[in-house]
């Protein structure tokens, strides 16, 4: 079994020093930092497969902290809040987190979602049909080596955008609304108030489309959803 790594963010130092103590006893490597630009630094240079992040910290907040990360990463967020009123709870998981802890906590609870989500980021794989291979006007997908390249030039997406655009390459000429792309690709009932799949959908096209203000491959259909056209 392959040892986990967790990256707990928090200015508070007791914070970190309770949760290494029953963190370290489940067998998780356990990177700290204090503040989000500490974290930022540490997800450039290490490979973490769950943080546990404070929204309430000097300097760079959690929400920007969480953003930043979104950039590049996919791995699954907790936030950690002193904070418990709903509109927080929306406002940290539409902008990218996956889950919401208020303090103050249980540490035993903490952990519990920790691996929570850590099976529900494991048991996901983006939906497979047929042939390894997908080839769509210049655009190639390998779902065997998760690769795409657009007119033969290699392009970076994270696992869940490259499950977004399998998802709708693989169904060409069906529309899927955010409803459907979220469930199929987070394994998850959709809420209100989730802009989770329109952000991944605008870091797509930066990165496929040659001009992401008139897109080639993912179309929007408006008041519907999203759909790759039969090109």
């Amino acid at each position: 079994m392959n040892t986990k790594t967790l990256l707990l963010v928090d200015d508070e130092t007791e914070i970190i020093k309770l949760m290494q103590i029953y963190l370290l006893q489940e067998n998780f490597r356990l990177l700290t930092a204090g503040s989000g630009e500490e974290a930022l630094d540490i997800v450039k240079r290490e490979t973490v497969d769950l943080i546990v992040l404070d929204i309430m910290m000097p300097g760079m907040n959690g929400i920007d902290t969480c953003l930043k990360i979104r950039e590049t990463g996919d791995m699954p967020i907790i936030f950690l809040s002193a904070k418990g009123q709903e509109i927080d709870k929306i406002t940290g998981l539409s902008i990218g987190a996956d889950d919401y802890v208020t303090k103050p906590f249980s540490p035993l609870e903490l952990i519990a979602r920790i691996k929570s989500q850590l099976r529900r980021y494991s048991k996901y794989s983006p939906p497979q049909a047929g042939s390894d291979s997908v080839v769509i006007d210049g655009l190639m997908i390998n779902s065997s080596t998760h690769e795409i390249t657009v007119e033969g030039e290699p392009v970076k997406l994270t696992p869940r955008e490259f499950a977004i655009v399998e998802l709708l390459a693989r169904n060409r000429g069906i529309v899927f609304s955010i409803e459907n792309i979220y469930e199929k690709v987070w394994k998850d009932a959709f809420f209100e108030a989730n802009n989770t799949v329109m952000v991944h959908i605008r870091k797509i096209r930066e990165k496929i489309e040659a001009d992401p203000r008139k897109p080639r491959y993912i179309k929007t259909v408006w008041g519907v959803g999203y759909k790759f056209d039969n090109l």
